[in-house]
């Protein structure tokens, strides 16, 4: 059994893309968009099926296989929803039966004289030292990156 132990991160990223509030929602709000920009690579599916209830009280479920080749599990639960402007939800992170992480996360839209800016807010509650801190900012960066190219391609095409 690992040791016990609790560690907090916070982060914030704040991306602009060139597209109108309402597109940056819309691509958090449906759930083949989401599937296409939160997709990594480096994971792998678990055969599990996902699962989008985008609306306040709904929720957000999904399972993988990590680089390392251990299982994961995401379930979040979406508390609050201001269409183009804002998303509250809480999710945590499960690895094999382990918790690792519990988040409380805020997605704030405004919009930008080219197009609309988007700010990511985390507070993390890191379990057992299966995390580490930095990492979940990392991977949010690589993921807000993946947004700006689903948006880009779209507008292109």
């Amino acid at each position: 059994m690992p040791e016990r132990s609790v560690r907090h991160d916070s982060f914030v990223i704040e991306q602009t893309y060139p597209a109108t509030p309402s597109r940056v929602f819309a691509a958090w709000a449906d759930a083949d968009a989401r599937d296409i920009w939160m997709d990594d690579p480096d994971h792998k599916s678990d055969g599990s099926s996902y699962e989008l209830d985008f609306r306040a009280g709904g929720h957000e479920r999904f399972g993988g296989i990590n680089p390392e080749g251990r299982t994961y599990r995401y379930d979040a639960l979406i508390y609050d929803i201001v269409p183009d402007r804002r998303i509250v939800y809480s999710y945590e992170m499960h690895e094999g039966e382990d918790r690792t992480s519990v988040s409380l996360t805020t997605v704030e839209i405004a919009p930008e004289q080219r197009g609309a800016t988007l700010t990511y807010t985390e507070q993390a509650v890191l379990l057992d030292g299966i995390e580490k801190p930095g990492d979940r900012e990392q991977g949010w960066l690589v993921i807000l990156d993946n947004l700006g190219t689903y948006l880009a391609e779209r507008a292109a095409g």
